[in-house]
Parts: structure tokens; C-alpha cells; sequence
């Protein structure tokens, strides 16, 4: 009797525990204060809500900029349409309404925007680059949007002015004192141990110690010595050239060049372009069949940002993190200036690195190119013969065009629409339209449009033979 006694207080007290356990397991995902809902939704408004960061000001004026409203922040300032709201019981929340009907014609939130603030200045991304959010939820729905920095976080109180190129250091050498001693060209900094740091300057968060290399030194090449100022240690040599600043980070064991594009947070891949183009703007449009264009309607996006790599100036572009794994399709334009080529098919599984001319551009390697763009050779002509593709059109278009590329770039009929037909002819009884082509048996995409919005799916064709294909407004078979 009193065993089971035990075993009912046992169980008396395992109860409540084991209700507190199941309750912790049905408790599906934790939602942060600053996510919880802080405006109503409105059936034929899009509403967003903003996180900002916590050191801004409260009741801050801010506004959203972006294609639907002309992307001029002086311009919206002041006009309450594209001004945010602050929640009630949450400081760090704003939101606001939009209708649709009111965007730029032609425009919408795919196209690109920002938030700005009268007194932090515009949003930035970690690092400090200008950025964009592509968003483009319905009426009737509520997203929430995190400003992460504004421009007054990289502001520097007092702008440091430089004498000449910058040695900027990132010191891990353990030295008490660091001195930078060079020779070369010239003993340019003095006498051994050489100079000791100009002062200190914080760059996107990261305090550097800097030497500034003086205007008349500018071009030369030479051998830096860091060392602890003459006690006695130094660091193996680092040849550089005084025609740009540079970024080194010193450790017990040498000196590294920092990679610039390593202080850069991407959204998702990027693709990073040398613009050799000669344009005044340079926009980047993709698509893929069946799929919103990830840099919104055409002309597209202007660059995310520009860096410099192993001294050559890239633009880049930033694809999303949604959009990891997918294939697009890149055309490289002026902004809709009138110039534009198909630069490459890409899948979205790593970074990309382009040189472009205004014609055409070239896949490079940032590890071992140097700039100033690609001489390629013509190549070898593939032998060739002729085939056929013919068509039984049953559209019902005012006007059939067919387009094809091969990776990534036009071929057969030239750029987009590409070509109607050369001719037509009846066979058996069937009219066809006729396209002539010259295969050399590798394999091509065909677009059927109407030059006028309306296209189909592609299809494969290997030019090996003649092709009979029936096209409807639905899609594109091949007649057996």
C-alpha cells in the first residue's frame, strides 16, 4: 500500500510538468515584439511595416522613395501621400498605406524603393551601400520591411582630408608602437624606421590607423617595411604602387591586402560588371520564362553598388537570396537609351564577373584579370548546312516572329523580335511559313512572338535537320 502511494505523489507532481512540456512543444515559432502587427489592414491598400533602427529619433519624418513616386527623395519630402506613420506602442515601428492606382505609370514596387529620413538621411545596407528592397506584396496584405542603417550611421563627424593616396591599416601585429618604413623608387617616408600613423579614421565600423603617402609621391613604386618603430621587429616586405589607397591588415605572421569585396554584404549573388560600354547609365534587365523579372519591368535595375577587385572597377548587381538556384536571362542596356545585347544566360548558384563593351560582354576570372577588357579572337567558322524550319501558323496574330539564342546570346535571327518568315509554301496540303537557317548541330532556343508583348515558351531545336513544327497561341509542337 504505501508503494502505491509513492507512485500516485510520483505522478501527482509529473502531471503539471509534463502539460508544461507539451505546451512548449505546440508553441510552433517565436514572434519578436517588433514583428506583431501595429496597423489595421485595409482591403485596397497595400500596407507595409517598417523596423528602424533604434537609434532613430521618435515621431522621425519618413517617407518611401522609390520608381512609383519619380525615386527623388527631395521631391516626395513633405507630400504626406509617401509618408510613414509611427505605431502606437511600439517606437521603433512606422507604417504606411498605398494605393496602387497612385504608382508612376508603368511602376511598381518591383521596380526598387527605399525609406528616407529627414534628419538620418537615406537607408543603407550593413556596410554602409545604398540599397533597395523589391517587395511587391497585393492589397489587402501586410509585409514587414527592416531598415537596417541609415546614412547617418557612416557619417563622419569631421571628414578626415588626405595628403595624397592612403595606406589604411588594420594592426593585429601585436607591435606597442607601429612605424612604416619604405624603399623603392624612393626612401619616400624618411630614414629607417620610417613614419609612425597619420591618425585614425572609422570606415563602416572598422577603425583603421592610416599613413597618408603625401601628393608628391603619387606613382611610385614601393616596398613597405611595417615595424614596431625601430625596437627591433618587422614584418616581411609588401610592394605596392602609389596610384590608388590601399587596405592591409598587419598580423604577427605579415601583411594581406583586405579584400574590399569581403566588407560587402550581397543579397544574394551578385554579378559584377567592368562597364568598358561608354554609357552614360548602365541597367541590367533579366528574365526567365514564366517568372517576374528579378530586376523589375524593363530597363531593369541600376547597379546595386561598385567596388574595386585586384584593381579593376567593377558595378555590381545584387540578384536576391530568393532567387538562389534560378536561371536568368541578362541583357545589358542604357537605362532604355536605345542601346542594349544579350550579355549571357546565368544560373543564380555563384557569383558572376562580366567585362562589357556596348556590344558584347565576356565572362572573366577576378582572380587573375587585370581590366581594361578582352580581345577575343574570331573563331574558327563551324562548318555548316542549311535546314529549314517550317511552321503552321495558327496564332491568330496580326504578325509571327521567331527569335533564338544559344548561351545566353542571340543567333540564328538576330536581336529580339528576331525574324518573320522567309517565305511560305504548301505541303500536303498544309500551309507552312519558312525560316532558312545554317545549323552546325548544336542546339538553339526559338521564341515565337508577335512583336507586339506576346510571346511563347522556348523550343529546342538541334540544327541538324529540317524542323515541321505547329504553333498556336498556346504553345509550340512539332508535327510528326
Amino acid at each position: 500500500m504505501k508503494k502505491n502511494y509513492i507512485y500516485c505523489m510520483l505522478l501527482m507532481v509529473m502531471l503539471p510538468l509534463m502539460a508544461m512540456l507539451q505546451s512548449c512543444d505546440d508553441k510552433e515559432e517565436i514572434v519578436f515584439e517588433s514583428e506583431l502587427p501595429r496597423f489595421e489592414l485595409r482591403a485596397d491598400r497595400v500596407l507595409l511595416e517598417v523596423i528602424v533602427p533604434s537609434a532613430t529619433p521618435l515621431n522621425d519624418e519618413m517617407y518611401i522613395v522609390g520608381a512609383i513616386n519619380g525615386g527623388d527623395a527631395s521631391a516626395v519630402v513633405g507630400n504626406p501621400q509617401w509618408q510613414l506613420e509611427m505605431a502606437s506602442g511600439y517606437d521603433y515601428k512606422y507604417g504606411i498605406y498605398l494605393d496602387p492606382s497612385t504608382y508612376a505609370e508603368g511602376t511598381s514596387l518591383a521596380d526598387g524603393f527605399y525609406f528616407y529620413s529627414v534628419s538620418q538621411g537615406e537607408e543603407r545596407a550593413l556596410k554602409g551601400d545604398s540599397t533597395l528592397h523589391y517587395d511587391n506584396p497585393n492589397v489587402g496584405t501586410r509585409t514587414n520591411i527592416t531598415v537596417t542603417r541609415w546614412a547617418s550611421y557612416f557619417a563622419s563627424e569631421e571628414p578626415v582630408e588626405h595628403d595624397g593616396h592612403v595606406i589604411y591599416v588594420l594592426d593585429n601585429s601585436g607591435y606597442e608602437e607601429l612605424a612604416m618604413y619604405a624603399w623603392g623608387d624612393a626612401e619616400a617616408f624618411g630614414a629607417w624606421p620610417g613614419m609612425t600613423p597619420t591618425g585614425t579614421e572609422t570606415i563602416d565600423g572598422v577603425e583603421y590607423k592610416y599613413f597618408d603617402t603625401g601628393e608628391a609621391n603619387a606613382g611610385l613604386a614601393l616596398n613597405l617595411i611595417f615595424n614596431d618603430n625601430g625596437v627591433g621587429s618587422q614584418l616581411p616586405d609588401f610592394a605596392i604602387t602609389l596610384d590608388r589607397d590601399y587596405y592591409l591588415e598587419l598580423t604577427p605572421d605579415g601583411v594581406s591586402e583586405i579584400d574590399e569585396s569581403d566588407m560587402i554584404e550581397h543579397d544574394g549573388y551578385a554579378i559584377f560588371i567592368e562597364d568598358l560600354s561608354g554609357w552614360s547609365d548602365l541597367t541590367m534587365y533579366a528574365w526567365a520564362d514564366g517568372n517576374p523579372s528579378i530586376f523589375g519591368d524593363w530597363p531593369g535595375a541600376l547597379p546595386t553598388g561598385e567596388v574595386t577587385i585586384n584593381g579593376v572597377t567593377y558595378k555590381y548587381f545584387d540578384t536576391g537570396a530568393e532567387n538562389e538556384g534560378t536561371t536568368q536571362n541578362i541583357i545589358m542596356n542604357d537605362n532604355n537609351g536605345g542601346n542594349q545585347f544579350d550579355l549571357a544566360a546565368v544560373t543564380l548558384d555563384r557569383d558572376y564577373y562580366f567585362s562589357i563593351t556596348d556590344t558584347r560582354g565576356t565572362e572573366v576570372d577576378p582572380e587573375t584579370y587585370t581590366g581594361g577588357g578582352v580581345t577575343n579572337p574570331d573563331p574558327e567558322p563551324e562548318p555548316s548546312e542549311t535546314y529549314t524550319i517550317y511552321v503552321e501558323n495558327l496564332t491568330g496574330w496580326s504578325a509571327l516572329y521567331v527569335y533564338a539564342y544559344r548561351d545566353g546570346n542571340p543567333s540564328l535571327f538576330g536581336a529580339w523580335p528576331g525574324a518573320e518568315a522567309d517565305g511560305t509554301t504548301e505541303i500536303d496540303g498544309v500551309t507552312y511559313s519558312y525560316w532558312v537557317v545554317q545549323g552546325d548541330g548544336g542546339t538553339d532556343q526559338l521564341i515565337f512572338n508577335d512583336n507586339n508583348g506576346t510571346q511563347l515558351a522556348e523550343f529546342p531545336v538541334t540544327l541538324n535537320r529540317d524542323y515541321y513544327l505547329t504553333v498556336t497561341a498556346d504553345g509550340v509542337t512539332e508535327r510528326q
